[in-house]
């Protein structure tokens, strides 16, 4: 016992050591010093907006004319509210997680302010930041639309690369957003890091339930276990309990600090910020306002709604077997994703792809007529592609296109300081990246989706992976990969986006991604959120696919799922000993939370004989079959809440804040969520549970499954008969609740 605590130590010794560093940065404070005689209290009115000064206390703020009561912006009274440093970082990469050592100097004390210039509309804010090595600032303040103020801070200096904007808050005041945030709703308390990069293999969730799966995952795998903040998915925006709301254009690493009551700050990696402030009476305005911006998503095509996508791998004649058994259970399936249409290898951790961008004839053979057998039932085939390319000529003996070759010689891959192809390590093998700043490089990928996947006949796939881009890598285009890192999924998705409006199919193909920043929405057809844990846990399992589901529709992620079931599970490398695997419980209780988000598609996971898989006995697949009929019970509300996604940004799954600012119960609650504004939906998302605790805002709740009528004055309830399912609810008088509840009677659930 004492060996095995002892072994147990060195463990979380040797995580803490390996463990990417979380935020690196610093709350500053920033005096302030201006001449009262010659910057006079004023008010600065622009179009929609006006800036106050007060030089009596050193106050300045904004509002908007609409509501003249309600401060959008200001800052503590008497206290600087920009700022600057000279920076100097490290970003080492490693398996697509990210380590920053950043080193500050001249890191400035005070903001004065020489002058408060009104121009055709702008108002032009100048003075110095001092330190032992002083330089001049501007700050513009500019309208950038009729609820949108722009605010641009730049130095005279610029090796000036860091930038601080800081502005009061409320003490109770909450912040949301940031894109999908899988650990953390409600960010106040915390300093949040935006770059796009791995997850990691736990986050923080395998120490305490099984130390030995971040050793297998640091030491043999050289990947990273991450941290409540690593995420494939982030944004520099946020939205306030007071509605409030700010986003940054910059594609720079940034901060951003709520570790204080009283303040917020942040930092920015770069010689110019521009930020944005919203002006919004609501969340749902400040969403609408800001995805004006980051672009919106449009309506899937109604065939990956008419039921469940099938992820499998095996071939064609275990495909025939899986649609035989699903079939047999009764369940609508829309279409079949297999992920190993490009060969399948087997590495260190499990069942792994061949990243060459080619159809395996001999692994899919006969790959035509499983096309047509399929269509014919109105059931579609996925694919899988994503940037990086392997040397297949190494292991892969029936490869038709050596695409890594083709890629070399036309210089598409990002390079590394000795001019050769950069490595990124996956697991046990390496990849190039392509470079995708080189319009040559975009050309060639766009046309290898549509010649090798499109024209095979896929009606979609994944387009995985995009935020791996080292930093220390040289592109084509000669961009600084500081400003191209989060930018690269960006590009990885319009690259998809184009590729299949240039083929005419657009609104018939779906690809889903993982990776995104903040104009992702703009360009995805879909998003999926990568690759949680097969377990329970809160900051990488199924918890966490809840909370991230939620945070990222804040940030314009409107059309998002979940692996059901999870993807990682661990194995001890060589000795390939289980030591993590999907339940069959787990399984379960991922189909009832997934049914209720807007598409509802399987992954077998990492390592498909060490997962329970829903067609894997009898009532697996009654039970998955029925939570497919569910889903597509619901699809003419879905229907209409893509639209209004579109046309206004609101996600289709909801923290209850969203429905209810007024609530100050609803802030922390990530474990349930409305579906648009009509359906109140708690999955059972905890171990050997029969009953679940839901929180009913005020009013009158209809149970979807007893019909019982609940009156909450807000306040939680335990909810009993949901052994197999979901609990859910409808507001009383619900036409949609009311529709719902007699297409599922239709299909016999009830």
């Amino acid at each position: 016992m004492k060996l095995r605590s002892l072994f147990l130590l060195v463990i979380v010794i040797f995580i803490h050591d390996s463990s990417p560093a979380k935020a690196v940065g610093t709350f500053y404070s920033f005096t302030l010093q201006y001449d009262a005689s010659l910057l006079p209290s004023a008010n600065y009115e622009m179009e929609n907006f006006i800036v106050h000064w007060d030089n009596n206390n050193g106050s300045l703020y904004i509002i908007h004319k609409n509501n003249p009561g309600k401060k959008l912006w200001q800052n503590l009274a008497g206290k600087g509210f920009c700022g600057a440093a000279q920076g100097n970082a490290v970003i080492e990469e490693k398996a697509g997680s990210f380590t920053i050592r950043d080193t500050k100097t001249n890191v400035t004390q005070t903001q004065t302010i020489r002058s408060i210039n009104y121009r055709s509309n702008n108002i032009e804010i100048t003075g110095e930041f001092l330190s032992s090595q002083n330089t001049t600032y501007r700050l513009l303040i500019a309208e950038k639309s009729d609820k949108q103020l722009h605010i641009q801070l730049q130095t005279d200096d610029a090796s000036y690369n860091r930038l601080y904007l800081t502005h009061a808050c409320e003490n109770n005041e909450q912040f949301f957003g940031f894109g999908e945030q899988p650990s953390n709703l409600n960010h106040k308390g915390k300093r949040v890091p935006i770059l796009v990069q791995e997850q990691g293999i736990g986050r923080g969730d395998a120490i305490s339930d099984n130390p030995i799966i971040n050793f297998i995952v640091n030491l043999p795998l050289g990947v990273s276990a991450g941290d409540e903040y690593t995420s494939y998915k982030v944004v520099p925006q946020y939205i306030s309990s007071l509605s409030h709301s700010l986003y940054l254009e910059n594609y720079e690493y940034s901060e951003f600090d709520f570790t204080r009551n009283d303040q917020v700050q942040i930092e920015l990696y770069s010689d110019k910020m521009d930020a944005n402030i919203i002006y919004a009476e609501n969340p749902y305005q400040a969403i609408e306002e800001y995805t004006s911006y980051c672009g919106r998503m449009q309506p899937l095509p109604s065939w990956i709604s008419s039921g469940a996508v099938i992820g499998m791998q095996g071939g064609t004649a275990k495909l025939y077997d899986v649609w035989n058994t699903l079939k047999n259970a009764g369940t609508p399936i829309a279409a079949f994703w297999v992920q190993d249409w490009i060969g399948q290898r087997t590495t260190l951790v499990g069942k792994q792809l061949w990243w060459n961008w080619e159809l395996d004839n001999d692994r899919y053979p006969g790959w035509n007529t499983l096309h047509d057998t399929l269509n014919t039932e109105n059931i579609g085939l996925l694919g899988y592609i994503n940037p990086f390319l392997v040397d297949v000529t190494r292991e892969k003996p029936n490869y038709r296109r050596d695409l890594y070759k083709e890629a070399t010689q036309n210089n598409f891959l990002v390079l590394n300081d000795r001019g050769q192809p950069y490595q990124v390590q996956n697991t046990s093998f390496t990849s190039g990246v392509l470079d995708l700043s080189d319009t040559g490089c975009v050309h060639w990928i766009k046309d290898i989706i549509k010649d090798e996947m499109l024209a095979r006949g896929l009606k979609g796939w994944m387009a995985d992976f995009a935020e791996a881009l080292p930093f220390e890598a040289e592109l084509h285009s000669g961009e600084s990969t500081y400003t191209f890192h989060n930018r690269y999924p960006e590009v990885w998705e319009r690259i998809n986006k184009e590729a299949i409006q240039e083929s005419n199919l657009k609104d018939t193909v779906v690809f889903f991604s993982r990776a995104g920043y903040t104009k992702s929405p703009m360009y995805a057809t879909l998003f999926w959120q990568g690759d949680q844990l097969v377990s329970w846990g809160k900051n990488d399992g199924l918890k966490s696919a809840v909370t991230g589901l939620l945070s990222g529709g804040l940030s314009g992620f409107t059309l998002n799922h979940s692996d059901i079931g999870g993807y990682t599970s661990v194995t001890i490398p060589i000795l390939n000993i289980p030591v993590l695997g999907r339940s069959k419980e787990l399984l379960r209780r991922w189909m009832e939370m997934a049914a209720f988000t807007p598409v509802y598609r399987t992954h077998e996971g990492l390592g498909p004989d060490k997962n329970y898989q829903v067609y894997q006995d009898e009532e697996t697949a009654a039970h998955f079959a029925r939570n497919a009929k569910i889903y597509q019970a619901w699809y003419f509300y879905r229907k209409q809440l893509m639209q209004e996604a579109a046309d206004k940004g609101y996600p289709i799954c909801r923290p209850l804040f969203l429905e209810y600012p007024n609530d100050i119960n609803t802030f922390n609650i990530s474990s349930q969520f409305m579906v648009g504004s009509e359906l109140l939906v708690a999955p059972v998302l905890d171990q050997n549970k029969t009953t679940v605790s839901v929180y009913l805002p005020n009013g009158n709740w209809v149970n979807l499954w007893t019909d019982q009528i609940i009156n909450s004055s807000g306040q939680y309830f335990t909810i009993s008969n949901v052994a197999d399912r979901a609990a859910v609810f409808y507001k009383q008088g619900s036409s949609t609740g009311l529709q719902f509840k007699q297409n599922l009677l239709n299909e016999g659930i009830n």
